[in-house]
């Protein structure tokens, strides 16, 4: 289904034919996170439009739009994130997501605009090592070479990643969100920033909760590995929030809610966007200090969470950011300018 809006055109020179078209908006989901585009459908009024994807016994993925998009704006929401369900892996699903834009351009789409708000490979935006890729730039390569008019995303791990674009990165924020979803807590509240880079995130965080700030100590010897020394500031006797804008295997947020535990904090509780929990994260989490870990659905979860997982809907922030895309509205607006935290 699409959205419909009459855009008049003037009238050619010398004679009273009218000129116009009609504006539409059309919605399609990879197979990533189809959960999540239907909510963003429900909310802006239609439904998804109807698109063929499978993967051949070879394991290439073909694509098909089942309707005419010729003029249309086709918003493509496909996170680059694995979906157990589907059987699809997060590789697979960034190729899905080339393919579905290239079958878009080539169905002569007015603008093509992936709605992707967990930006795949985020996390290797610099070299950190000798002969190692920048792969989240590459990444941005690809999707433009695809023929991708602009990107809708949320809360990419560094800022930089907007630069890797020559096209127009619409930046979402789910702050604002989860601050509202913990703003009934009782007590004295103090926001723990998991490392030095998140501070000014936490920073905002904060002031939005009324809450102290504290930090962690972190560093982190190879990948995917990290140790946490002490906190600094002052926990005790409050009730702690840990921010961050990922969580992958879960080991290190659970020794920072240990450490935050020692440093004689009364309760404490963990938020991020991006629930990637791979590895060991369903087993660290459910033996973590955390009485909640709240997280938005721009992954979607594999069975098998821990009671103590929470889940907040991200579908009305990505689907008022669509409208406002497709109307040539403001975007940061919804965030009063506030969307860039790095």
């Amino acid at each position: 289904m699409s959205i419909d809006t009459d855009v008049p055109r003037g009238t050619a020179h010398g004679t009273s034919l009218p000129l116009g078209y009609n504006k539409r908006l059309m919605v399609f989901s990879g197979r990533a996170n189809p959960a999540l585009a239907g909510a963003i459908g429900e909310q802006l009024g239609i439904g998804l439009g109807p698109v063929t994807l499978k993967t051949f016994s070879n394991d290439e993925v073909y694509c098909r739009f089942n309707d005419s998009i010729r003029g249309a704006d086709v918003f493509i929401v496909q996170p680059m994130c694995a979906n157990a369900e589907n059987g699809v892996n997060a590789n697979d699903a960034l190729l899905e997501l080339l393919v579905m834009i290239d079958a878009a351009v080539g169905a002569s789409a007015h603008r093509v605009i992936a709605v992707t708000p967990w930006f795949g490979y985020s996390r290797q935006d610099k070299k950190s090592a000798p002969r190692e890729p920048i792969s989240a730039r590459l990444v941005a390569r690809m999707l433009e070479a695809a023929g991708i008019d602009r990107v809708l995303t949320m809360d990419l791990h560094a800022g930089q990643l907007q630069g890797f674009f020559q096209r127009p990165v619409d930046h979402m924020t789910a702050l604002m969100m989860l601050a509202d979803h913990f703003a009934g807590l009782d007590g004295d509240l103090v926001v723990v920033a998991p490392d030095a880079g998140r501070v000014k995130l936490n920073k905002q965080f904060a002031t939005r909760m009324g809450a102290g700030l504290a930090i962690l100590d972190k560093e982190r010897p190879q990948q995917q590995v990290a140790e946490i020394g002490h906190v600094i500031g002052d926990v005790r006797g409050k009730t702690a929030i840990i921010l961050d804008d990922i969580i992958d295997t879960a080991g290190t947020l659970r020794a920072a809610g240990e450490a935050v535990v020692r440093a004689g904090a009364k309760r404490v509780f963990a938020a991020a966007t991006h629930p990637v929990f791979s590895g060991r994260a369903y087993e660290n989490l459910a033996a973590s200090p955390f009485e909640q870990i709240v997280v938005t659905d721009s992954i979607p979860l594999r069975p098998g969470a821990p009671d103590n997982v929470h889940v907040v809907s991200c579908a009305p922030l990505l689907a008022d950011s669509i409208r406002r895309i497709f109307t040539d509205d403001s975007v940061s607006e919804v965030f009063g300018g506030k969307n860039h935290l790095f």
